[in-house]
């Protein structure tokens, strides 16, 4: 499923589900540095747009776009890899967590260094996504979506990085990104975090509710936190969220 037709679709109440963490937002905020004007790509509904710089929001989805907070920055219906703005009409290209949905994203990446200076992207390393417990123990196939995504380190190689900064995921995080519940294994019971994730939108759900049902029976017996004792002591763990900055 591409990404707009994905997004159309699972769409509904991710504002909800997917709320701004303050952390990954000064990390943004810090590798934007003086930009004043940005062009937000795969921009969804906004979470990690700063408010006190001139934002252009660009993003396919018209469920995502109806999300957007009335006070949020204009926004325009496109794809990445057309962007509808001129060469070098802004400071910054701002792409979070979007990357791994293009349909072709080296494309996509050209577009962001023929519009901007500077690049910065949130993306993740896909190899670390794939040993996630509830990939490992639960959901395999998700490993087999996983790989075959861009993953952080092709698009640091792409843009020519000037710096990869590692944001590890703390335990409290409050964006439900997929990974997001590392410490907490009763949220993947709940449908609605299932529904906001895309990795696990795009799998089988025939492989995803047997996984969520042997997650259940092991939290009932107690055998994921035997299995997991370790992780209740980390208040971060790095699931291979990775920060890239490239241009001036």
């Amino acid at each position: 499923m591409a990404g707009t037709e994905l997004y159309d679709d699972i769409g509904t109440g991710y504002s909800l589900g997917r709320r701004t963490d303050p952390r990954w937002m000064a990390a943004i905020v810090t590798a934007l540095g003086d930009a004043r004007s940005i062009v937000d790509v795969g921009a969804g509904t906004g979470s990690y747009e700063p408010g006190d710089r001139a934002v252009l929001a660009v993003e396919p989805s018209g469920e995502m776009i109806r999300q957007r907070p009335p006070d949020a920055c204009p926004a325009v219906r496109a794809i990445a890899e057309a962007l509808p703005v001129r060469d070098n009409a802004v400071d910054a290209a701002l792409a979070v967590l979007t990357v791994h949905h293009w349909t072709d994203w080296r494309r996509g990446l050209a577009e962001l260094r023929r519009v901007a200076p500077r690049q910065v992207v949130l993306a993740y390393d896909t190899r670390l996504h794939t040993e996630f417990w509830f990939v490992r123990e639960y959901v395999p196939e998700i490993a087999d979506l996983e790989l075959g995504r861009p993953s952080a380190p092709d698009i640091a190689h792409e843009l020519g990085a000037e710096s990869v900064t590692p944001l590890p995921l703390p335990w409290d995080f409050t964006d439900g990104v997929f990974p997001a519940y590392w410490r907490r294994p009763t949220a993947y019971l709940d449908p609605r975090v299932r529904r906001a994730c895309s990795a696990l939108a795009q799998t089988d759900p025939g492989a995803v509710e047997r996984g969520v049902r042997r997650l259940r029976e092991d939290l009932d017996t107690g055998r994921w936190h035997d299995r997991h004792r370790d992780l209740l002591d980390r208040d971060h763990w790095d699931a291979g969220f990775r920060l890239i900055v490239a241009g001036t």
